[in-house]
């Protein structure tokens, strides 16, 4: 029976609690990562993910561990979300040979066959083709796994994604197309970079399925993602979702991000994906406070772990340099 403070919502307690936890992880982490990156901890470039939570939590409730998730270099938080320890990943950033790629990838280059995660790419769209061929791989294979393409605003006028495009229509492959749209690309707006501000209308051009999703929600991030999915598992192609959200640093930890107003953040600041979370599971009674405190401590406490785990763990040996080059591990290439 609910009471007249309880928000009425199709998704349970346990979900609510879920994203919670997960994207209070992912932001502390990012905190801690440009804290690091600023003691030199951590060097090379570094792009993070406060404010863009709710898509990683969204995406991950709407879909199955089996689908293959794809992404550009702000790739952190979608690495943990989908199964890749916060130790590993930090290893990654430390460039340990614990690290998620053997401390050889960095930032930008996260990867886990394990988990289904192919990256974590520098070159910006270069994700976009690759995540079709995933794609075309499950099709060939005859399984319902579904890829999950992940691409800023700035990558949506690369010629790849037309191409791409074209192809994964003409193919019907199973793969979503997510435009995480923070409006800025690297430092210019979109208003500034094409005629067309609805990115998700580009998908016209090729009667593609698509939508336009408020990404600061993770209830409208879970449903339209969901949808996307469900089309996909039946056999109806790709979908392309622009969803609006706002990353509240720069582009990189060396970027001011000048090129915007105070006031514009804190407005976005005002729709936290994490405080929208808590104040339903507090207006439910779902979790006492010294509950919420609890899961605080245990995050805080993880991210202190991985930390430490980043520190002792060794650097890669001179013998890695070569590794992981080719599949074939007798490939025939030439070393001076």
């Amino acid at each position: 029976m609910q009471t007249k403070t309880d928000v009425k919502t199709k998704f349970t307690k346990e979900t609510y609690l879920y994203w919670y936890e997960l994207m209070l992880l992912l932001r502390r982490f990012e905190e801690k990562t440009g804290q690091l990156y600023g003691m030199q901890k951590i060097r090379g470039f570094c792009h993070l993910y406060i404010g863009q939570e709710a898509i990683a939590a969204g995406a991950i409730t709407a879909t199955k561990p089996e689908d293959k998730f794809i992404t550009a270099y702000r790739d952190h938080a979608l690495a943990i979300a989908k199964g890749i320890s916060a130790k590993a990943c930090m290893a990654e950033m430390f460039g340990k040979a614990t690290g998620c790629s053997k401390g050889k990838g960095g930032s930008m280059h996260f990867f886990s066959k394990e988990h289904n995660f192919f990256g974590g790419h520098g070159i910006v769209g270069a994700q976009i083709g690759t995540g079709a061929g995933l794609a075309l791989a499950e099709q060939y294979q005859g399984t319902d796994n579904v890829v999950l393409c992940f691409f800023g605003d700035g990558a949506a006028r690369q010629g790849m994604l037309h191409e791409t495009f074209n192809m994964a229509m003409t193919w019907k492959l199973p793969v979503i197309f997510i435009c995480e749209n923070n409006m800025y690309a690297m430092g210019t707006s979109v208003e500034r970079t094409s005629n067309v501000l609805d990115i998700y209308k580009l998908a016209d051009a090729y009667e593609m399925p698509a939508d336009s999703i408020d990404g600061m929600s993770c209830e409208a991030v879970h449903d339209g993602i969901e949808r996307a999915v469900k089309r996909a598992r039946e056999n109806g192609g790709p979908t392309l979702l622009e969803i609006k959200t706002y990353r509240y640093r720069g582009h990189s930890m060396s970027d001011p991000a000048k090129y915007r107003t105070k006031e514009e953040l804190e407005e976005y600041k005002e729709k936290d994906p994490i405080t929208q979370v808590l104040n339903v599971i507090q207006k439910n009674k779902w979790a006492t406070e010294a509950e919420i405190e609890a899961i605080n401590e245990r995050v805080k406490a993880e991210v202190d772990e991985c930390v430490q785990f980043a520190e002792d763990s060794p650097w890669p040996s001179d013998d890695e340099l070569l590794k992981d080059v080719y599949v074939q591990e007798d490939y025939p290439f030439i070393v001076d």
